[in-house]
């Protein structure tokens, strides 16, 4: 791409004037109207060519898959040697009709799984406390102690399916009930796979869901990461990630820059305890949103791994491969979902997750029909699967990697995603790092700006959602069956708490709570003490407390 010579250069050009012009004279009352920009303001050209994709140098810039910079995909056979896990996100309503819901995907093909908590349970209460009325269960999975994840996983063997669990604010504490999980089946720590989200950062910038202030929340995750570091070497203590940025409203740039800046804010933490980058760095893991536009989708993820590698060897030090590695799992964009024709989500989904896998995602959720109506239904559910296993064994396209490299406007909107990633790195540091552009509100009114332009395009019709400002149908009916969670589950949760705490060894619960909360105040690492209190059957609030009782809890600033 680099060797173009002067006179190539120069016929390419009259080449494409002549065509121009020919386009513009024959053309012009035939163009449609249309924005013609990407989500992240990018005017799209009519057409590219070599001059597009000068400068670019294929041995620094794309490369091989598995080589660095790992443009083409982190490991050398990608899709030809195993495909990406299939995983839906799943949780509803008690441990026990969420534990059955996995036997059935798992029987459909569904190859790891991941777990949706309800609102409660991200939030750190108990299914009894006030503040859970009325939603537990609803929006995942409750769960109260250890024995709901004993139920939840009732069945499934822990060393033989990966498990991913979207938690943040209170993830110490199910991340130890999933390890003694582990060990009443009689499975080591080391032998387990998986992910946990644990990305409080995204929390303060996007989703809103903490509980502490954001250094005890970071001490917390350092905590697990070293103890991950040396007891589960297959575990990813961290999910970095940038899906609930941009269903906040950013846009793809503001998703790349923004969590790649979280990520290094991690490393930074990490390497201020002590920890040397290679000790921990190669489990770290991300998380991408698929969004419509799909080329810019395919372009953030290659130009993500590209811009990890670079900064992991080149600023931070890591001389281990595997720390240059960006390993991420996706998921379709749930804001991309219409509860108007539901059906046509089945299309959105079908396109995003086929960005997912030409951008060479490890992992991949798909979205079902009518996830943004309610928990999906069972049928549903099985043609999120089924949409997955299409692409993977009938359309071809895992059978050769990257196959888009090389395309002008690819690469020079991969460039192009990079260089605006850059720009916004040097943005951040000079708000003072990624805690104080969340102080600052930096962050907040970016994705707000951003969230604002897109709804306002779309309200004038200059981006067209079918079936919602565009190609609407009168008198429209949602005929598709959905799932309803029975009002008395929440009842029989909240019994069934304060039977499990009256059944306990109480002196135990309460002696292992106050180490919790002697290990955060001297300031020990707070995975043992966690551990020891969900094997007494402590309760997740009443951990959750034991650890506020020294951190206190935060409020965010008011953002104009």
């Amino acid at each position: 791409m680099e060797t173009l010579q002067r006179q190539d250069i120069e016929a390419i050009r009259n080449a494409r004037t002549r065509w121009e012009e020919r386009s513009e004279n024959g053309k012009r009352a035939k163009l449609r109207q249309g924005l013609f920009t990407n989500s992240s303001g990018l005017a799209v050209r009519p057409i590219y060519d070599p001059t597009d994709a000068r400068g670019i140098n294929f041995q620094r810039d794309i490369g091989y898959p598995g080589e660095f910079p790992y443009t083409r995909g982190v490991y050398d056979s990608m899709y030809r040697g195993q495909l990406w896990t299939m995983r839906l996100f799943s949780g509803f309503a008690n441990p026990e009709l969420t534990n059955e819901r996995y036997h059935y995907l798992l029987k459909r093909g569904q190859t790891g799984l991941s777990v949706a908590f309800d609102m409660p349970t991200l939030m750190g209460y108990d299914s009894d406390h006030e503040r859970a009325l009325g939603e537990v269960g609803r929006c995942g999975v409750a769960i109260d102690s250890l024995a709901d994840v004993e139920t939840l996983f009732r069945g499934i063997p822990l060393d033989k399916v990966s498990v991913s669990m979207t938690i943040n604010g209170p993830a110490l504490v199910l991340f130890a009930m999933y390890v003694v999980a582990a060990e009443k089946q009689g499975i080591s720590p080391s032998c387990l796979r998986g992910t946990i989200q644990n990305d409080i950062l995204k929390e303060y910038i996007a989703q809103k869901e903490w509980l502490f202030p954001p250094e005890p929340h970071m001490r917390i995750i350092v905590d697990m990461i070293e103890w991950c570091a040396q007891h589960m070497p297959s575990y990813n203590p961290i999910s970095i990630s940038g899906y609930h940025i941009r269903e906040a409203g950013a846009t793809a740039v503001q998703e790349l820059a923004f969590t790649l800046a979280d990520g290094f804010c991690y490393v930074e933490h990490c390497r201020d305890r002590g920890l040397a980058v290679d000790a921990f760095a190669p489990r770290l893991s991300y998380f991408f949103d698929i969004h419509n536009d799909f080329f810019e989708e395919i372009a953030k993820l290659r130009a993500a791994r590209r811009i990890w590698a670079r900064h992991m060897r080149d600023r931070y030090g890591a001389t281990d491969p595997r720390s240059w590695l960006l390993r991420f799992h996706s998921q379709t964009a749930g804001v991309s979902l219409t509860a108007q024709q539901p059906e046509n989500n089945i299309v959105r989904v079908a396109y995003q997750a086929l960005a997912a896998v030409l951008g060479g995602t490890q992992s991949l959720h798909t979205n079902s029909m009518d996830e943004t109506l309610a928990l999906p239904s069972e049928k549903a559910a099985r043609i999120a699967v089924r949409t997955q296993q299409i692409l993977a064994y009938e359309t071809g396209v895992p059978d050769t990697i990257d196959p888009l490299a090389g395309s002008y406007y690819v690469e020079s909107l991969t460039n192009w995603m990079e260089e605006q990633a850059e720009e916004y790195f040097r943005r951040i540091q000079t708000e003072g790092g990624v805690l104080d552009a969340i102080r600052s509100g930096f962050f907040q009114r970016e994705i707000g700006r951003a969230a604002y332009d897109f709804q306002r395009e779309v309200e004038r019709k200059q981006r067209i959602q079918v079936g919602v400002n565009d190609f609407v149908e009168a008198d429209e009916r949602i005929e598709i069956p959905i799932l309803k969670i029975d009002e008395t589950i929440e009842q029989r949760q909240a019994s069934r708490v304060r039977e499990r705490r009256a059944a306990r060894n109480e002196p135990q619960v309460t002696q292992s709570l106050a180490a919790v909360t002697a290990s955060a105040r001297e300031g020990d690492n707070l995975v043992p003490p966690v551990l020891d209190a969900v094997r007494s059957y402590a309760t997740l609030g009443e951990i959750v407390e034991a650890m506020r009782l020294v951190f206190g809890g935060y409020r965010e600033p008011p953002v104009l």
